[in-house]
């Protein structure tokens, strides 16, 4: 099941970017699984890719293009990584940006490859290069395109993600709008499963580049489902110019916080579509010596499967949150300056349970869907959030059936 509602968000059109989709039969017939994106002549284009030695093959060649070539054109395939393929993948990977470039009129190099979904299979080019007609002639830039879109790039999803802000700059509307797509195998390790942010601002390449990875790491670097990382991760940051040029301090400040509220949407829509989750967990540590030192304490909560287990069967074994935070890697760890609430009940203090806990209160607030988990380590001034699903059957069977 998804946890709490999702209605996908009116996009605003993007001047000149366009989407279109269609049915490949990649991995099953009779849904969308071929996107393709088209971006208007002098888009900047920002990336960050997946940290995974056994990287994908479109990986490899998303990357190697966005480094030669100004970017015309995204081609995004699910039901299919096109991973641990070898020489073959990248000559298939290549094959499908050749094919749609021969269509479009540009450059294989204008065309960056994505591919998500069963991993060591040949990618299906035939199928793939018999749906780019139809793709371009499904390519609009309304808000029913970007949900169609949205719907083209999902595998073991249950609902399309979407996400848009607009801000203000230089007496001109700026708007962004993104969507990812993202499950299982989530624990990032630079963005999302896939993600595509788009903005009509005017944006040079090295802020382009900084704005993503910054916001990156406090959206999709913060989030984990099971702590697997994919080998076909990545994110994009498209800047069309045909809005407001973005470069003073005080307008970077503004394009950030839109963009951030873009990316923190995406990834906390990821969490809450999770394979087989029924909680969406919110896991904030205060008082640390360092920004990593808050997340490794986070990740390694967030990452038990004891704790998980407990948090789907709304069992308030706090116990295992105590346990967790006293393995993570931390030097010097002073208990009794550790807190641990859960919600708005008090679970740990002075190194043990707190003197006014409850088995009633906790149970009352490890049953709601929504929970929060706040860790202070009464060590230092740093601080940070991470979000992250529980463990249940279902996300079990889902895994033990993904090839089926």
């Amino acid at each position: 099941m998804a946890v709490g509602e999702a209605v996908f968000p009116r996009m605003p059109v993007l001047d000149g970017l366009r989407l279109g989709t269609a049915e490949a039969a990649i991995k099953k017939p009779g849904r969308r699984d071929l996107v393709v994106i088209e971006l208007p002549e002098n888009t900047t284009v920002a990336g960050v890719f997946t940290r995974n030695a056994f990287c994908a093959a479109p990986v490899h060649v998303a990357r190697e293009h966005l480094s030669r070539s100004a970017v015309r054109y995204l081609l995004i395939n699910t039901g299919n990584a096109n991973a641990g393929t070898g020489e073959q993948g990248m000559k298939d990977a290549e094959q499908c940006c050749a094919a749609l470039a021969s269509l479009a009129g540009c450059a294989g190099e204008a065309v960056l490859p994505f591919s998500t979904g069963v991993i060591g299979e040949p990618l299906p080019v035939a199928r793939i290069e018999a749906a780019l007609p139809s793709a371009l002639e499904s390519l609009d830039g309304s808000s029913e395109a970007w949900q169609r879109a949205g719907e083209g790039i999902l595998t073991t999803d249950t609902r399309p993600k979407g996400a848009t802000a607009t801000c203000r700059i230089g007496g001109q509307t700026v708007t962004i709008n993104g969507i990812s797509k993202g499950s299982g195998m989530i624990q990032p390790n630079m963005a999302t499963m896939l993600g595509f942010v788009a903005t009509d601002a005017a944006i040079e390449p090295e802020l382009l580049s900084s704005l993503l990875r910054e916001t990156t790491q406090i959206s999709f670097n913060s989030i984990t489902v099971d702590s697997d990382t994919s080998t076909n991760d990545a994110c994009l940051l498209m800047a069309t110019g045909r809005s407001a040029r973005v470069e003073a301090p005080e307008e970077v400040a503004a394009f950030r916080a839109a963009l951030e509220t873009v990316m923190v949407t995406l990834a906390q829509a990821v969490i809450r579509d999770a394979e087989g989750a029924t909680k969406f967990v919110t896991l904030r540590v205060e008082q640390a010596r360092t920004v990593q030192e808050a997340r490794d304490v986070a990740f390694t909560v967030a990452h038990s499967p004891l704790v998980k287990t407990a948090l789907y069967a709304s069992d308030a074994n706090w116990g295992r949150i105590l346990a967790a935070v006293g393995r993570s890697p931390v030097d010097d760890f002073d208990v009794n300056a550790v807190t641990i609430d859960l919600g708005e009940v008090r679970l740990v203090e002075h190194g043990g349970r707190a003197a006014d806990y409850t088995e009633e209160a906790g149970s009352r607030e490890m049953a709601r869907e929504d929970i929060t988990i706040r860790i202070l380590l009464g060590r230092g001034e740093s601080a940070a959030t991470v979000w992250t699903s529980d463990l249940s059957h279902e996300y079990v069977s889902i895994n033990a059936d993904y090839r089926s």
